[in-house]
């Protein structure tokens, strides 16, 4: 089947290149010598394990036939990503580790298909719904087993949520996935949903995918969710940093709980193994066949190296199920005292490259519209081009908003002006790109005056059927406010109608203190913003939205 990609992503703080010196401290020393290079791309929940397994690796500077040292830099990408990337050849590593073999039949569905002809599992993961110990255990865990579309129907019903809570953590149980076509775990969290529907242990099909009781589950599960992330990662720490009130439950691997699940002050995080069954990443190693003898015969030598007992324990240590040279009973998993290595019970059928696309439409449909206010800083300082690449990253999110979202767009200065006010995307798309377009900057900063009227626009059209959100972009501090200052009563006022506020502070001169306050408050991301960052900055926020980014038809 011929597939077409769905946007792109430059990955800001998902995608990182780790380049490993081989001194005992991990200093950054480059590659010594002669060596043969192996570049690595590999899924986020792996990076704790593969760091320090790189670095132990290149210490030793274990050598090919032809007397070089091998050495690997790691570069971590999640699989939609990841699919994206080599298919059009913006990563050539030797090595790729997706989370599962079907994403490497997804890259050879898009024309790629050096990978598939050399893949070994490293380490395994089963998928497991993270939830803080409190909130579990007044759910019944661990005496009661929970599933899928049990965790669905709670955080759809803010009354149950209210009677199992007892209001400690908000008025709705916040619910978080990674983004699906972005991330393997995303993905696997919806095809979840649609085995737990058809209650079916073995591979579901496109046609059970299209039935509307499926559709009508995952729409239910789906409409309840608060964060889309980019990465499993990364999801796994906001989590843990953030607390309970910013998410409740999460979908992430069983090793992401291990190495994240425990806050700052002590509470857990447990993971819930569903008991219709859940999915197991293989996370298997493949090796790139167009790649040259000797990069091949090296990148080898590092896939050797991580199934070797040292590698192996070390996986271990870092929440992974070993595959090979160590038991399981004997690794410091087995005494983690979350972790049940008995689970899961059920392990549903690998899927399909076709399921894995139909998979992405009915999660475009699934999803809430989202009620998007845009509040972007044309004062005079952003003249240049602060406001040229401002405009290009707005265009660019624009482009990879659902046809089904609304947007409104702000401009302000020492004025305030409403561009577009509640269009429907889809059929408004080029008049919005054309509003931002024109851009100017000129005149002063009323910042908070313009949030106050972004929460206004929001309460007015504010609705059970959509998620809320204000995107605010400024480079200055507020010098022409007249109706709002910075204080709780404006606060809230963003805050209102569980609206997700994210605010980017574009160069060195912006208030960073209010603008991190605000997005913290209202649950959503603070950004420091430079010209060359900001385009990723938005990306990042589309993908929070669940713009048609990564993998899909």
């Amino acid at each position: 089947m011929q597939s077409k990609q769905r946007g792109h992503w430059l990955l800001l703080g998902f995608l990182s290149l780790v380049t490993l010196g081989c001194g005992l401290s991990g200093s950054e020393d480059g590659p010594p010598r002669n060596a043969v290079v192996v570049e690595v791309l590999a899924n986020s929940s792996l990076q704790p394990w593969l760091v320090e397994a790189g670095i132990a690796f290149n210490a030793e500077e274990i050598e090919t036939t032809a007397g070089d040292p091998a050495y690997v830099t790691l570069t971590f990408a999640e699989a939609g990503q990841s699919v994206v990337d080599l298919a059009t050849g913006s990563a050539t590593p030797a090595l790729w580790l997706p989370d599962e073999p079907v994403w490497v039949n997804v890259l050879a569905d898009q024309g790629v298909p050096a990978f598939q002809r050399d893949c070994r599992s490293v380490a395994e993961s089963p998928l497991v719904i993270a939830v803080w110990r409190p909130v579990a255990e007044s759910l019944g865990w661990p005496g009661r087993d929970l599933g899928w579309l049990d965790i669905g129907s709670l955080a759809a019903d803010p009354t149950a949520w209210e009677y199992y809570s007892g209001g400690q953590y908000g008025a709705s149980l916040r619910l978080g996935h990674t983004h699906p076509g972005l991330s393997a775990s995303g993905a696997s969290t919806l095809l979840a949903l649609v085995q737990a529907a058809q209650s079916k242990t073995e591979a579901v099909t496109v046609v059970d995918i299209e039935q509307p009781i499926v559709q009508a589950s995952v729409g239910a599960f789906e409409g309840a969710v608060s964060w889309f992330s980019s990465a499993t990662q990364d999801l796994g720490v906001a989590m843990s940093e953030r607390g309970p009130a910013f998410l409740g439950a999460a979908v992430m691997y069983e090793s992401t709980v291990a190495s994240h699940g425990r806050s700052a002050d002590g509470e857990a995080i447990v993971p819930i193994y569903p008991f219709e069954g859940t999915f197991m990443a293989t996370h298997p190693a493949c090796l790139n066949q167009d790649q040259d003898a000797g990069t091949l015969e090296a990148a080898r030598l590092f896939r050797d190296y991580l199934l070797g007992e040292a590698a192996q324990r070390l996986a271990a240590g870092h929440g992974l199920r070993p595959v090979a040279a160590v038991a399981l009973a004997d690794t410091p998993l087995a005494g983690n005292p979350v972790v049940d290595l008995n689970q899961p019970a059920v392990v549903f059928g690998a899927p399909t490259v076709e399921t894995i696309y139909a998979v992405q439409g009915v999660w475009q449909s699934a999803r809430k519209p989202v009620n998007l206010v845009m509040l972007l800083d044309v004062s005079g300082s952003m003249a240049g081009r602060k406001i040229d690449n401002m405009r290009l990253a707005a265009e660019e999110f624009v482009v990879q908003m659902g046809d089904e979202d609304y947007l409104t767009l702000v401009s302000f200065s020492h004025e305030l002006r409403i561009l577009i006010e509640h269009e429907q995307v889809g059929p408004s798309r080029e008049q919005i790109l054309s509003a931002i377009r024109g851009l100017e900057a000129e005149g002063d900063t009323a910042l908070w005056d313009a949030i106050g009227l972004g929460s206004e626009l929001i309460a007015n059209r504010a609705s059970p059927d959509n998620a809320n959100a204000l995107v605010v972009l400024t480079d200055g501090l507020d010098t022409y406010s007249y109706r709002y200052r910075f204080d709780s009563t404006l606060v809230e006022a963003a805050a209102a109608n569980d609206t997700t506020v994210f605010t980017i502070a574009y160069g060195s001169d912006a208030d960073e203190a209010r603008l991190s306050e605000l997005a913290e408050r209202a649950f959503g991301n603070f950004y420091r913003g430079t010209e060359a960052s900001i385009a990723g900055i938005y990306e990042e926020m589309s993908a929070a939205f669940g713009g048609t980014l990564g993998v899909g038809r």
